[in-house]
């Protein structure tokens, strides 16, 4: 995998979230240590060589239940989509990170570079959206987020979310760290586990329709009104 860094794609890292260094080198090398490190010292490991490597039973779990033409919010480098394009299916990621949205495209996915927040491409027509790695924290406002992708897939279209493992709804500020260099920019992040995901879904117009967990990781899939 060739090397790609922030800087050499003309981006001031330190101009907005997941574009600083450590999360870039990270992805550029494929493994970590990399962590989500909050203002008290508290510390979320990222599972960066996981991201990087191909899909497991986990992952899987959710291709199989993913419907048509489906979307990757925060993709990452892509292993997803990659997965889902090799077995012909119409498949994009997003992601704000040109590193990510780079590797994404050379391990064969479809992807751009942009935030979900933004105008994006087949808007409206998605039949799968996915929100995983933790990526309903986008934002730190998990029922923003959750109505934005109303909007992004079609009426009745289905949504993935994986939720933390642990029973939990937070917002904090966070910082990406390796652990020995400088952090990246604060911003605002959010940790919800089943029982809240559950309740935010309900509220921004979504119906539960299934919850699942394999090897640890947890996940519910949701339905938008038709």
């Amino acid at each position: 995998m060739p090397q790609v860094s922030a800087a050499g794609t003309g981006i001031d890292a330190g101009a907005a979230p997941w574009l600083c260094d450590p999360y870039s080198q990270a992805l550029s090398s494929g493994r970590g240590p990399l962590f989500l490190r909050r203002s008290d010292g508290w510390m979320l490991p990222l599972e960066v060589e996981r991201w990087c490597g191909g899909t497991d039973a986990a992952d899987e779990s959710v291709l199989e239940r993913s419907e048509g033409d489906t979307l990757d919010v925060g993709c990452g480098p892509g292993r997803m989509v990659a997965t889902l394009t090799a077995r012909g299916r119409r498949a994009l990621g997003v992601d704000t990170n040109p590193v990510a949205v780079s590797r994404a495209v050379e391990g064969g996915a479809r992807a751009v570079c942009s935030s979900v927040f933004d105008p994006l491409p087949g808007e409206g027509g998605w039949c799968t959206a996915l929100l995983l790695d933790g990526n309903i924290g986008i934002g730190g406002a998990p029922g923003d987020l959750l109505a934005r992708v109303r909007e992004i897939v079609l009426p009745g279209g289905l949504l993935i979310v994986e939720a933390a493992a642990q029973d939990v709804h937070e917002r904090v500020t966070v910082q990406v760290t390796d652990g020995c260099g400088d952090p990246g920019a604060p911003f605002p992040w959010a940790r919800v586990g089943l029982p809240a995901l559950r309740r935010c879904a309900g509220s921004s117009g979504w119906t539960w329709t299934e919850a699942w967990h394999v090897h640890g990781r947890r996940f519910a899939a949701l339905r938008a009104p038709r």
